[in-house]
């Protein structure tokens, strides 16, 4: 009887084990906020605040930063599904439309990443002080390359903290995202204002500065 007890105590504890472990997650499909992002060889280093649709397949940046010396303020509107992106001026009512040719990618962790660890941002000695992550590694197929990535998502929401991405040509890439919010806090902010309505499609000439738009 003993024994039984213990095989069934056994069985319990490590049922327990096995859905305590991490698994790769999705990040809520809505979400505000913003984030930095900067690259080792120091060529590009920004700030944006985001809103974020995966529904929709719909991101709004407005950022400004620093790319290969030469400061940059952007205000962009991605259409994924219309394969469109805006660039919008506000202070001379003034919109530019060009391609976007990339596909949507979902703020997810894949399913073949590997687990690295699970840590506490912050202090684990009292409620609230801390803040619960895993850190997952692995490698992406992007455009013909293979890049390596190191991503970290709280445990409870699979909500953004960093990502890392490595390439040859730029090296590590970090993006830090904070002041998450679950929602869109103004939804208009993913629609064109009305002076886009007759913008024309343009074509893109060389590289933007924004070209950190792959991490979603």
């Amino acid at each position: 009887m003993r024994a039984l007890v213990l095989l069934v105590l056994l069985v319990c504890l490590s049922v327990g084990c096995v859905a305590q472990r991490p698994r790769p997650c999705t990040s809520p499909p809505l979400l505000t906020g913003s984030l930095s992002v900067s690259t080792q060889n120091e060529k590009l280093g920004a700030f944006a605040k985001y809103t974020y649709d995966a529904l929709g397949q719909r991101i709004r940046l407005r950022e400004f930063g620093s790319y290969n010396n030469k400061t940059f303020h952007l205000d962009v509107l991605l259409l994924y599904r219309e394969g469109v992106m805006y660039k919008i001026n506000y202070r001379n009512q003034t919109c530019c439309k060009k391609r976007l040719n990339r596909c949507f990618h979902p703020l997810a962790i894949p399913h073949n990443a590997s687990l690295l660890g699970q840590a506490v941002l912050g202090s684990s000695s009292g409620p609230g002080q801390g803040v619960l992550v895993n850190t997952w590694t692995g490698q992406l197929q992007m455009r013909n390359k293979t890049v390596k990535y190191m991503s970290t998502v709280t445990e409870f929401g699979c909500v953004p903290v960093t990502t890392l991405f490595h390439s040859c040509r730029d090296g590590w890439r970090i993006t830090s995202f904070f002041n998450n919010v679950l929602g869109l806090s103004d939804p208009q902010q993913l629609i064109p204002p009305n002076f886009c309505d007759d913008a024309k499609l343009e074509e893109e000439e060389g590289e933007e500065p924004a070209t950190f738009y792959s991490l979603f």
